[in-house]
C-alpha cells in the first residue's frame, strides 16, 4: 500500500470517527478528530501533486482553522470561524476564476440565477432569527454563493470532469452550510448536526478531487 492510499484511510478514519462522536455525542471523539480532518486532506494533497497550488494550501488552512473555532461554544468563537471560513471560500473562487478560460454573458446570467435564488430565500427565511449577526451572515452568504456561481461558469465553459467535481463540492458545502444556518438561527436538531458534517467533509473531499484530477494513484 502507496503512502497515498495510507493517507486517504487516514483520512477516512478520522472523518468516520468524528461523524461516529457526533452521531452518539461523544465529546472527547469530536475533539481529538475534527482538527485532523482537514490537517489530513492536506497531508493527502501534499503527496498527491507534484506542485502544490498555495491557493489551495492556504484554503485548506483556513478551513482548518474555521474547524477549530467552530469546535468551540459562544458567539466570538462563530464569527472568527464564521471569518475563516470565509477566507476558504475567497480563496476557492479565486482558485476557479483562475481556471476560467473563456465565458459568455448568457453563461454568466444561468450561473448566477440558482444561487442567488437560493441565497435570498435562505436570508428572508433567517432574517428575523439573525439579529446583529444578519449583516455577516449576508456577507458570507454572498461569499458561498459566489463560489458556486464561478464554479458553475466554469463548468459550462470546460465541460470536464475536473470542474464538475469543483461544481458539485462547492454545491455540497453551499448545502452543508445552509443546514448549519438553519440548525444554528431557527430548528437546532442533532440530525442537521450529522448532516452538516457528512456534508462539509464530503464537500471538501470533491474539491480536494478536482484539485488532484489528474493524478491516477487512487
Amino acid at each position: 500500500m502507496n503512502k497515498i492510499k495510507v493517507l486517504f484511510f487516514v483520512f477516512i478514519v478520522v472523518s468516520v470517527l468524528d461523524i461516529i462522536g457526533i452521531i452518539f455525542r461523544i465529546p472527547i471523539l469530536i475533539q481529538v478528530f475534527k482538527p485532523f480532518i482537514l490537517l489530513s486532506l492536506l497531508v493527502l494533497y501534499a503527496v498527491s501533486v507534484l506542485k502544490l497550488n498555495k491557493l489551495y494550501v492556504l484554503a485548506l488552512t483556513f478551513s482548518f482553522f474555521g474547524d477549530v473555532f467552530l469546535m468551540f461554544s459562544g458567539k466570538l468563537y462563530f464569527i472568527i470561524g464564521l471569518v475563516s471560513f470565509l477566507i476558504a471560500h475567497l480563496l476557492f473562487i479565486k482558485i476557479v476564476i483562475n481556471q476560467i478560460q473563456k465565458h459568455s454573458i448568457s453563461k454568466v446570467i444561468i450561473s448566477i440565477i440558482p444561487f442567488l435564488v437560493l441565497f435570498l430565500g435562505l436570508i428572508l427565511f433567517l432574517k428575523n432569527s439573525l439579529g446583529n449577526l444578519l449583516i455577516p451572515v449576508i456577507i458570507y452568504g454572498l461569499t458561498i454563493c459566489t463560489f458556486g456561481t464561478v464554479s458553475f461558469i466554469n463548468y459550462l465553459s470546460t465541460k470536464s470532469r475536473k470542474s464538475l467535481l469543483m461544481l458539485i463540492g462547492a454545491i455540497v458545502f453551499i448545502s452543508s452550510d445552509s443546514v448549519l444556518a438553519i440548525n444554528k438561527f431557527y430548528n437546532s436538531s442533532h440530525l442537521f448536526e450529522v448532516i452538516i458534517m457528512i456534508t462539509y467533509i464530503l464537500a471538501q473531499y470533491l474539491i480536494f478531487r478536482s484539485m488532484v484530477y489528474r493524478t491516477k494513484n487512487y
